[in-house]
């Protein structure tokens, strides 16, 4: 049989584990032509290059790799080589692994050699990693990790509140309406000088001033201490002396946790921020309605800057889950949102298209439309970001920034004056 298309007749699946790796090359009538196991250090991968050498890889022919995670050294160093790596996906490589042994055997090298086998027989069904540039994976870094602190901010904070229900029901009632709640310094500041209600009734207004100030407001001082004295003085109900003052130091714990995560969301914010500033895609992305420097920076960590990752709008509206899937079989057809997607591209996406709302007048028409047919707000909502990514997607191969009567044109007024 003969095959085409291939940039090489040899292909190599790497089986990962935290401190070895397994390799394994076929050819492409698919008889093997080494295995060898390997260290994780500078060894193994000198090791790795010299045995891809033998059998014929070069810098115009590269042989593709086949490994199960796009993450670690491995991947890194074999990505700066230049060659084509696949990030197979463990479920699938369990299946291929099916089609060889039916009776469930399973080892390191059988792994390598099924890794090896599927781009032998399905490489063109599989996406290479991307070529992006070192700027937009320092980006990708940085974004995931403020993303990741994030999420850890809001489960400290719910943590926090949850305990403080317990027995300091004055601090919740305090910063009910407050834009960042618990997570704001005011809060954060006071409950480090008072965790128990007792101590909170005690602050006078002067101590509630010098806590507002050195958590940093500026404006309206004198009234916020009155209207928190006012507060933490009302009728509550109480633990016992003893288990308040125990509340109180698990409280005081808890207030340490979510300043640390409050930090480390700034300072990732700021790093990230100053990085994106420096892409020249950054230009294009922010000039979409409902997209900062934050949150752009979250949508180039998820699509890159490889112009060839995506052959068309479609691919990237499938990565990012906006656009619906078919499920048709007989009679039957439906169309469903995607639960497989980039989940990180798809949480900043749903940002983006409900900011938007208030930023672009043709968006917000686009939603009312989809909402005024039936569609639920995070259906209509989908909708609209699925459109935006086509936009983003045009912008970007054509170098073009966002133009508010392109995107949303208005309706011609020619029917209607025909008619008059």
């Amino acid at each position: 049989m003969e095959i085409t298309g291939l940039p090489t007749p040899v292909f190599c699946g790497v089986d990962w584990a935290e401190d070895h790796h397994d390799v394994a090359l076929v050819d492409a009538g698919g008889k093997q032509l080494a295995k060898l196991r390997i260290s994780d250090d500078a060894a193994g991968f000198a090791q790795l290059t010299t045995l891809l050498a033998e059998q014929g890889d070069s810098e115009d022919v590269p042989i593709p790799v086949a490994i199960e995670t796009s993450r670690g050294l491995l991947v890194a160093c074999l990505r700066a080589t230049g060659r084509p790596v696949f990030a197979i996906n463990p479920l699938a490589v369990a299946r291929y692994r099916d089609r060889h042994s039916v009776a469930g055997k399973k080892s390191d090298a059988i792994d390598a050699a099924a890794l090896a086998n599927i781009l032998r027989t399905d490489m063109a069904a599989h996406r290479s990693l991307p070529a992006d540039s070192e700027l937009v994976q320092a980006i990708a870094v940085l974004a995931r990790a403020q993303q990741d602190a994030v999420w850890a901010r809001g489960q400290a904070q719910n943590r926090l509140r949850s305990q403080l229900r317990e027995f300091y029901p004055a601090i919740l009632e305090a910063f009910a309406r407050h834009k960042h709640g618990l997570c704001s310094r005011e809060a954060r500041s006071i409950l480090a000088a008072a965790p128990t209600p007792a101590a909170a009734a005690k602050l006078t207004r002067r101590r509630l001033q010098a806590l507002l100030k050195q958590a940093g407001r500026v404006r309206g001082i004198q009234a916020e201490a009155e209207r928190l004295h006012e507060v933490f003085n009302r009728e509550y109900l109480h633990q016992l002396p003893q288990v308040e003052v125990a509340l109180g130091h698990q409280a005081s714990a808890l207030v340490r946790q979510l300043n640390t995560a409050c930090g480390n969301a700034e300072q990732l914010e700021e790093a990230v921020t100053h990085a994106f500033e420096k892409h020249p895609d950054a230009s294009i992305i922010r000039s979409f309605p409902g997209l900062a420097s934050l949150t752009g920076a979250r949508v180039l960590a998820e699509i890159g800057d490889d112009r060839a990752r995506f052959a068309n709008a479609g691919s990237l509206k499938a990565y990012a889950g906006s656009a619906p899937v078919t499920r048709a079989s007989g009679k039957s057809c439906k169309v469903m949102s995607r639960k497989v997607k980039n989940q990180r591209l798809a949480a900043v996406g749903y940002v983006w298209a409900f900011v938007s709302l208030t930023r672009s007048p043709g968006a917000r028409a686009h939603y009312d439309r989809r909402r005024a047919t039936g569609e639920r707000h995070v259906a209509a909502q989908r909708n609209l970001f699925n459109r935006f990514m086509g936009m983003l997607f045009h912008c970007l191969q054509n170098g073009h920034t966002y133009d508010e009567a392109t995107a949303f044109p208005q309706p011609t007024l020619g029917l209607t004056t025909a008619a008059a």
